[in-house]
């Protein structure tokens, strides 16, 4: 029983990772389609809302602490910068780009959550030592990647397939035009932009957490907040009428895969890891999301690779493992001391 709850986690992250693929692929066909990315975050939310809202009420009715002012505040803000400010900034990025590049962008994640939790003291970093060393040289290797993909592209590779089983539509079909290098440039820098809201997103989870321990309830109301908060900006930004009419079609699918494999099942296992084990491990998952958006990609969408872009996913990777090795060692470092104080507990209290 405890070698599966010590699995948990790494088996949770794994889902999410492979839900989120799914999402990027289903975004990208429906934004070609013509679907609102404004409107597809409200309708998604709501449709989450409508789910977890019975489930939170009925499972943690003995769970839930009571609701004060401050623990709304920290909710209303995990809501924003986690879905609202995410979401709008990653899907207009998305709307410019393609899915690999989406994908790529967040191998960043771990790096930029773990200077986050440096700064908050929630993360120990020791100079002195070569774990603390590889920890600070593998966030700046991470990012200098991540910049390398975003403004250096090079020239393209020789694809694997030659025709796409998938046609993509849409504004970017042409890859190789001037204005295509523009959107490719805007839409990495947005999605960049994005994937910072969604490291503080990580940190600020681990935080509530600590005051309401109710995780579909908090998952609940970040939902609801963030289709509150995404209705303003599509009110605000999309005031066609005809852009929340929906049909039996890929954007109707796209809606609904979100609304409850991403806002209800991955939202419910991320905040579930990141409670059992803090926010840079659950960012530590995100080069899966590379590995299976990039093979989907070269293989059903034909797309070719530039040779900027493999050299950036290349070094990001390289700085994450550089992280998580250092971080292997602050837990190999727990469990001797954890051991120790276990030892010493029971000389000095013998049964």
């Amino acid at each position: 029983m405890g070698s599966v709850k010590s699995v948990a986690p790494y088996l949770g992250m794994t889902i999410v990772q492979l839900a989120y693929g799914g999402s990027n692929i289903l975004g990208k066909l429906a934004l070609e389609r013509g679907l609102s990315y404004l409107v597809f975050i409200v309708y998604r939310h709501l449709i989450a809302t409508a789910i977890l809202g019975p489930l939170a009420y009925v499972l943690e009715r003995k769970q839930r602490t009571k609701l004060s002012l401050s623990i709304l505040f920290k909710i209303f803000n995990l809501a924003l910068f986690g879905t609202t400010i995410h979401q709008n900034v990653y899907y207009a990025g998305l709307d410019c780009t393609s899915p690999t590049v989406a994908g790529a962008m967040g191998s960043v994640i771990p790096a930029l959550t773990f200077t986050l939790a440096v700064f908050l003291r929630m993360e120990e970093i020791k100079i002195k030592k070569a774990k603390g060393r590889a920890k600070i040289i593998g966030a700046l290797v991470c990012i200098t990647g991540a910049l390398l993909f975003t403004f250096w592209q090079g020239p393209l590779l020789p694809g694997f397939v030659k025709r796409p089983l998938i046609t993509v539509q849409g504004k970017n079909s042409g890859h190789g035009s001037k204005h295509y290098k523009d959107d490719w440039i805007k839409g990495s820098v947005l999605i960049l932009t994005s994937h910072v809201a969604f490291s503080a997103w990580l940190i600020l989870q681990a935080m509530v957490y600590e005051v309401y321990p109710a995780r579909l309830s908090t998952n609940t109301l970040i939902c609801f907040f963030a289709s509150l908060q995404s209705s303003a900006l599509a009110l605000i930004f999309d005031r066609n009428t005809s852009s929340w009419k929906l049909d039996w079609n890929i954007q109707l699918l796209t809606i609904v895969y979100s609304g409850i494999v991403i806002s209800c099942l991955a939202y419910y296992l991320q905040t579930f890891c990141i409670s059992k084990k803090g926010p840079v491990f659950a960012a530590m998952f995100s080069p899966v999301l590379l590995v299976v958006v990039g093979l989907f990609s070269v293989l059903f969408f034909a797309e070719r690779l530039h040779l900027g872009s493999l050299i950036g996913a290349l070094v990001i990777i390289l700085g994450l493992y550089t992280v998580l090795w250092g971080k292997s060692k602050d837990s190999d470092e727990d469990h001797k001391e954890n051991a120790k104080t276990l030892s010493s507990s029971t000389e000095s209290h013998p049964v």
